[in-house]
């Protein structure tokens, strides 16, 4: 039998949402304030999975400007039923305080890969939403409630009402049909009806290291619904010696053959409880007990890093290019922005054929509009390379190479204006808010043309440089920097992205002072 190891989508893939639509598996999963919204990625075996694109496209169907870190696309939810797939998200504009601002929407696609409608306006009780379509034709929203107020349980439950498709809202009384479990933090709801029962499967414990997933189940989909009395039936909770941390918000689907799985969040601490790499998506195995309840196969309640696969015909996909010369019109879907979809007023593949061009906009501390193009660090060890020719006149005009996380933590070897003519190269470093320059004084550079690269090991980047063409020799750039803050362990608050490497360029005067990129390589070493 073949083995799938975990985690299947690495990297930041969070809060994953899986469906089959024939032989097909789509799984959706969070993308917070990076554009554009939802990535969806497509297997055929559970075991070999591929980047198939993103559902969230447009401006009209995601206006994120303004978010705040964090906020943005929360826990979608895919479906499919009678022939059009159904996703359902939160925009979350705030999230810090007593108050969360959630607005949960539904788009609807014929085809997986679009192009998907405009979105109906759902509710902003809660987040999670997640929609079930019942055997009689009718269709059901299930989200967690959120409650403010004073001395109440800010996570009130799971309230559920109905959607009507051909009236494009929900109607109908709402009603609270769960109120969670011991574990509290009850989040995440999906749906599910086997053998005359309505499975209600939750996240609970909070999506760090208590994190779980539990179970509860009614013959009524209103309910009452009754806990499984061996509730988590998922967690890594209590276990530090686990390489898959944080296992909950978890999504089941059944195979074609049969087959029960379920894929679920989980982290792996690249030191100490730092999850630089964010949260990710493994899959597990499951079982049906005899008394009508789920098990992980095994008899264990523990995530696995080796599970067997269903019995279905391997379907691997070719492996994804290392280098991005921009020859095409478009960005690969491997790249994504802060907050704003990519537009010709601040990018371009064809003003300059073979060139990404940058025109410098916000600060790095912006919510609004930042000139950054990323993607994912998915390996633990990596290499990052880009060439860039770029002709700073001010302090104020920077453009290079960047690890992110979010406006408050990020490293950069950026290129700069010096003071005497040219050229200056250094580090910037914002660690918890707190800004640095970790060069007691910038390098000075002659020309226009330069390559940046970034060799992440673990818990630490070096930065190197070379003057020209490729091929030529590279020369470090200070030493190793620690980047164990490019992570969700934020001493201040819980975040939820993950690192992402690439090309971003300044221009704070305004004048849009311009970077172009020829290449990017991303080069998984481990």
């Amino acid at each position: 039998m073949n083995t799938i190891t975990n985690p299947i989508l690495r990297g930041f893939n969070p809060d994953p949402s899986i469906c089959r639509a024939g032989d097909d598996y789509y799984i959706a999963t969070s993308t917070f304030e990076w554009f554009p919204g939802v990535q969806i990625h497509h297997s055929k075996d559970l075991v070999h999975w591929r980047l198939a694109g993103h559902v969230l496209t447009r401006k009209s169907q995601l206006d994120m400007q303004g978010n705040i870190d964090s906020g943005g696309v929360w826990a979608p939810c895919l479906s499919y039923d009678n022939g059009t797939f159904y996703l359902v998200y939160t925009d979350v504009k705030s999230r810090i305080g007593a108050f969360k601002d959630t607005h949960n929407y539904l788009v609807t696609a014929t085809d997986i890969e679009g192009p998907w409608s405009e979105p109906v306006y759902l509710n902003s009780s809660g987040f999670d939403p997640s929609l079930f379509h019942d055997d009689d034709g009718r269709k059901w929203l299930v989200n967690m409630l959120w409650d403010f107020r004073k001395g109440r349980n800010k996570f009130a439950g799971i309230v559920l009402q109905e959607y009507s498709a051909e009236q494009r809202k929900l109607v109908g009384p709402v009603v609270r049909i769960f109120e969670g479990t011991e574990l509290k933090l009850t989040e995440g709801p999906h749906l599910y009806k086997r053998n005359g029962y309505y499975y209600l499967l939750t996240a609970e414990g909070g999506t760090q290291y208590g994190h779980a997933a539990t179970m509860a189940r009614s013959r009524s989909i209103e309910g009452p619904y009754e806990a499984d009395p061996h509730n988590p039936i998922l967690t890594s909770a209590g276990r530090p010696d686990l390489a898959l941390q944080k296992a909950g918000h978890a999504s089941l689907v059944e195979t074609q053959t049969g087959e029960w799985y379920m894929v679920h969040l989980c982290g792996r601490p690249v030191k100490d409880r730092f999850c630089t790499l964010g949260r990710e998506t493994a899959i597990q195995r499951c079982e049906w007990t005899e008394d009508g309840w789920l098990r992980l196969a095994g008899g264990t309640r523990h995530p696995q890093l080796y599970v067997p696969a269903p019995d279905l015909p391997p379907h691997p996909f070719g492996k994804e290019p290392e280098r991005d010369d921009f020859d095409e019109p478009k960005l690969s879907p491997h790249w994504n922005t802060l907050r704003i979809p990519a537009d010709p007023s601040w990018l371009s593949l064809t003003e300059r054929p073979g060139y990404l061009r940058l025109r410098g906009m916000e600060s790095m501390s912006s919510l609004h509009r930042q000139s950054l193009v990323a993607r994912r660090q998915q390996a633990f060890r990596c290499e990052a390379e880009t060439c860039l020719e770029f002709e700073p006149e001010h302090f104020q005009q920077m453009a290079g190479l960047i690890l992110y996380y979010d406006t408050k933590d990020y490293v950069y070897l950026r290129l700069t204006h010096h003071e005497e003519g040219g050229a200056g190269l250094g580090i910037i470093r914002s660690k918890h808010g707190v800004y640095d320059e970790l060069l007691d004084r910038d390098i000075r550079l002659q020309g226009k043309r330069f390559r940046l690269k970034a060799a992440i090991d673990r818990d630490t980047v070096r930065f190197y440089y070379g003057e020209g063409e490729a091929g030529g020799p590279w020369t470090a750039v200070g030493g190793p920097v620690d980047i164990t803050h490019l992570c969700d362990e934020d001493p201040q608050y819980i975040r939820f992205t993950g690192t992402f490497v690439g090309m971003c360029a300044q221009d704070l005067g305004g004048t849009k002072k311009h970077a172009d990129f020829d290449y990017f390589v991303y080069r998984e070493t481990e």
